[in-house]
């Protein structure tokens, strides 16, 4: 928009002043101010104690001691679900192993 252009009407000032002045302003309620800043706090400890038991958990488990304990926690079980299998696999193998010594080809 070009704002180098002489304002052709000089009565605009003046009646965008008139038009300012006769638009009401509606009255707000009394306390009004004091209840949008209550609502606000209570949307913010309604938000602050909904959160979920997943999200606390979550939330525990990233910071550094507890996150260290978690992983430290997670490698044993795995490995102890490791070992186990791993016997099961051996204990497998072995059984097929001496089938195949001991018995005739024909079974195989």
């Amino acid at each position: 928009m070009n704002t180098n252009i002489p304002n052709p009407n000089p009565d605009d000032a003046k009646l965008r002043s008139l038009l300012r002045d006769s638009r009401s302003a509606p009255e707000l309620p009394p306390r009004f101010q004091e209840n949008v800043w209550r609502r606000i706090a209570d949307t913010e400890d309604n938000q602050a104690t909904s959160t979920s038991w997943l999200n606390v958990l979550v939330n525990q488990l990233f910071r550094p001691r507890l996150a260290f304990a978690a992983i430290t926690a997670l490698v044993i079980v795995g490995g102890i679900f490791g070992a186990r299998e791993g016997t099961q696999i051996a204990r497998h193998d072995a059984q097929i192993r001496y089938l195949a010594s001991v018995a005739p080809n024909s079974l195989r």
